[in-house]
């Protein structure tokens, strides 16, 4: 059996406790950013993490963005999506208090069980090479460490500056 259909199988009762994982909407941008403002180390960018951007990125994804939800609170999130033939996941976070406990696997595999409904077979992601928290998540639930190729990118737009949370 595959680690996506165990943690399926593991996780698909989640919504009966009080934690909830489910599709991502405009609506919780206020709960999420605030909950990246929380996140040691994150990068936010000024145009693409506006609710204006988010809002376009989702309008675009509809289905495979995720948040996880505890007592009315946003405590996990995944931006994901497509671009027909490969899936991407941006600003993977859970809050520091909610860690270990499982609600960051279950968010990526609802991801990519929605990747998989729009017939996505491959999903990648960045990550800073110093997020050492991240970096472990991904080794332990088996995600493969690319070494065969270099990441590029090209600013289009000079206005959409990073900054980062101390």
């Amino acid at each position: 059996m595959s680690l996506l259909a165990r943690e399926t199988n593991r996780f698909s009762n989640l919504e009966k406790s009080d934690s909830m994982i489910r599709t991502m909407t405009i609506e919780d941008y206020d709960g999420v950013r605030a909950l990246w403002m929380t996140i040691k180390g994150f990068a936010i960018r000024s145009i693409d993490d506006s609710r204006e951007g988010v809002d376009t990125f989702l309008r675009r994804n509809p289905t495979t963005s995720v948040v996880a939800e505890e007592n009315g609170e946003i405590v996990g999130a995944i931006l994901c999506g497509h671009d027909g033939r490969r899936g991407c996941f941006y600003h993977v976070c859970v809050r520091e208090d909610y860690r270990r406990h499982g609600i960051g696997k279950a968010m990526v595999v609802h991801a990519m069980n929605a990747l998989r409904e729009e017939k996505i077979n491959k999903v990648s992601l960045i990550a800073f090479t110093q997020n050492d928290v991240g970096n472990a998540f991904w080794k332990t639930i088996g995600w493969t460490k690319r070494e065969d190729l270099n990441y590029y990118d090209f600013t289009l737009n000079e206005a959409n500056i990073i900054a980062f949370n101390e």
